[in-house]
């Protein structure tokens, strides 16, 4: 029972914070634009304690696994004062992208700590952490180029809770945190609609023809990708679930 009580506050300690830190990024930024947050939430589902200001709604929801920044004018195009949608493409390209960067800068700043920490010698903490860097640069380049065997090793939240449960000792534990928030930070980026990285490639791409997609369009394309994540989520839960039974 011990046992299995450390592994859950590790996994609600990891997740939790990378979530906050996250969609932190997101709202900062969007504060710094102006523009006007609704919710900030860690989690999903039914509210567990919330706090309402005089401009934003902060939630902690039952879910730990993920979280959301509910922006005036994100959902929809809104005319109100601090909408996100009256906001030129290179600051909602920022908003967007604040997250994801968050991540990843936060990951490989932690990696070199532990790496610093382990060695004793800022050279080697400092190439320990650009060899992490190649390694998910190559596994991305491995994403595109064989897509069916890379999407096999794929590790969803059943193969991460499993991973965090099983670290041993502080640097350990420190260590599995970098290095998912480094790959969840990259992971964001990718191109795939739901995903940040799907929201900055739409803004890329009303940038090049000077005007937003139709709203239908957009709301097509974000289904799409939500339910290709959806499925991918399901493959990816029944083979972690088969690695580690």
């Amino acid at each position: 029972m011990l046992t299995f009580l450390i592994s859950a506050i590790k996994i609600i300690v990891i997740l939790g914070f990378l979530v906050l830190i996250h969609e932190t990024g997101h709202f900062l930024v969007a504060r710094l634009m102006k523009v006007k947050v609704n919710e900030f939430s860690i989690g999903f589902g039914p509210k567990i304690w919330k706090k309402e200001t005089r401009t934003t709604l902060y939630t902690l929801r039952a879910i730990p696994l993920g979280g959301f920044v509910n922006m005036e004018g994100e959902a929809e195009p809104s005319e109100e004062e601090g909408s996100f949608s009256k906001l030129s493409v290179p600051k909602r390209f920022a908003i967007v992208a604040a997250g994801a960067v968050v991540n990843i800068v936060f990951g490989l700043a932690l990696c070199f700590v532990v790496f610093w920490i382990a060695s004793g010698n800022f050279g080697n903490a400092l190439l320990a952490t650009g060899r992490v860097i190649v390694v998910t640069a190559e596994g991305i380049k491995e994403l595109f180029t064989s897509a069916g065997s890379a999407v096999d090793q794929f590790v969803g939240p059943v193969g991460i809770s499993s991973i965090i449960s099983s670290t041993q000792g502080i640097l350990e534990f420190l260590y599995m945190m970098a290095i998912i928030s480094f790959s969840l930070g990259i992971t964001n980026l990718l191109p795939i609609p739901a995903l940040d990285g799907g929201k900055l490639l739409l803004l890329i791409i009303e940038a090049i023809r000077r005007k937003p997609l139709k709203e239908k369009t957009e709301i097509t394309i974000q289904l799409a990708g939500f339910l290709l994540l959806m499925m991918l989520a399901a493959y990816v839960t029944v083979n972690d679930i088969i690695r580690i039974f």
